[in-house]
């Protein structure tokens, strides 16, 4: 069972913005972006991009995978909240 999987932007801003004393702007400096488009992702209305995840690795370090893979559980937890299965059965090969 999957828990309750924070969005990225939450833990970006708790270990890779407030645990070293930077604000949204500074990092949004780091990181080559504007600070709206920062902000976006640190409040949970917008995702990890690909190119964000090269980004934050050169930035803040853990591997681009590793920023893919915090994307992913996020996704998939919420696909799960929201994805009705029970109607769908599994095909069987001959």
């Amino acid at each position: 069972m999957m828990y309750n999987s924070p969005h990225p932007g939450e833990i970006i801003r708790e270990f890779c913005i407030d645990s070293i004393g930077l604000t949204v702007t500074e990092a949004a400096k780091a990181l080559g972006v504007t600070r709206k488009t920062l902000s976006v992702l640190l409040n949970g209305h917008s995702g990890i991009s690909p190119e964000m995840f090269l980004r934050l690795s050169r930035v803040f370090g853990r591997t681009p995978e590793g920023w893919l893979k915090l994307q992913l559980q996020y996704d998939l937890w919420q696909a799960k909240q929201t994805t009705d299965l029970k109607k769908l059965k599994r095909i069987k090969a001959a």
